[in-house]
């Protein structure tokens, strides 16, 4: 069973960089990030304030499917009405029906600190975490369901095989040049400088919120994705593996699958629970690779 969508009809060069023009104008989107948090804090403040607890209810819808069992094979949603407290999360509210109403829905979640990423949801059709989503920010009825693209293991469980795939396609760790002599890769040292650019990148929990919201990896199941380009961005930009590793790096990016996929949409940006501009690093990977000459596709 897949939430798979039906791909849009693929925009030309003109219409990119239509978009690319586009998003010159107004705030950058860290800044309107910032300022979209700044007016949810405040609301859920005066929200909690208004609410006395335990007299409200939150009504939760959740999507229901088990290939298993033959009366949940037909996919649907339940129905939920979970007490209210200061401060639920979706999580907190997912975790109290399955406590206390239905031992049988499924989900993932571990560190509920938005560290691990495991509680990606599709929350009011918005990839969310589940444990960073304040109830009192959603309207309700609050819909959670799995992260659309990906294959329903049951209930809210997607399969992550193929975004793992593609995280490890990148080569996602450090290496050395071969050249080196011994003992010379004791300490490596990297600038303030350096580590100031690659900072960002380096906050992904692999959750893959970004790869769900993506119109391009539903259309394309072989386009490594804006999770794994950001974690190949961490490395070809990091001075201490060298030119020649990474132009490697680089000449994995830009196969026919991936940097040159990226329509610009922002759609990824828009909804990584770490604010990692996403978009901008796989603008900025495009950047290297005309620089360096490597094809175009």
């Amino acid at each position: 069973m897949s939430t798979q969508q039906e791909q849009p009809p693929e925009t030309d060069d003109t219409s990119t960089e239509t978009v690319e023009s586009s998003t010159d104008a107004g705030p950058a989107p860290q800044d309107r990030r910032m300022e979209e948090k700044a007016d949810r804090r405040a609301r859920r403040e005066r929200t909690a304030d208004e609410i006395d607890a335990g007299t409200e209810t939150v009504h939760l819808k959740v999507f229901r499917y088990d290939p298993e069992v033959a009366e949940k094979q037909e996919p649907r949603f339940d129905d939920f009405h979970v007490p209210f407290e200061k401060g639920m999360t979706v999580l907190d509210a997912l975790i109290y029906a399955r406590d206390e109403f239905d031992p049988s829905l499924t989900f993932r979640h571990s560190c509920r600190q938005a560290v691990c990423g495991s509680d990606a949801f599709f929350v009011n059709g918005r990839q969310r975490l589940g444990c960073q989503t304040q109830i009192s920010d959603l309207d309700g009825p609050v819909r959670v369901e799995p992260l659309p693209h990906q294959d329903v293991v049951k209930d809210l469980v997607v399969d992550m095989g193929h975004f793992y795939e593609q995280m490890h396609a990148v080569e996602p760790y450090f290496q050395e040049e071969e050249d080196l002599p011994d003992g010379d890769l004791e300490e490596q040292f990297q600038t303030r400088e350096n580590r100031e650019k690659v900072k960002m990148s380096t906050r992904c929990i692999w959750c893959g919120a970004c790869m769900s919201s993506c119109n391009i990896a539903a259309g394309d199941n072989e386009y490594l994705g804006p999770a794994a380009i950001n974690k190949a961005y961490r490395f070809a930009m990091d001075d201490r593996e060298g030119e020649e590793l990474k132009e490697h790096r680089l000449r994995i990016l830009e196969q026919e699958h991936g940097v040159w996929r990226c329509q610009t949409q922002f759609s990824c940006t828009e909804v990584c629970p770490k604010d990692i501009p996403l978009t901008e690093h796989i603008q900025e990977l495009k950047r290297e690779a005309v620089k360096k000459n490597l094809k175009f596709w």
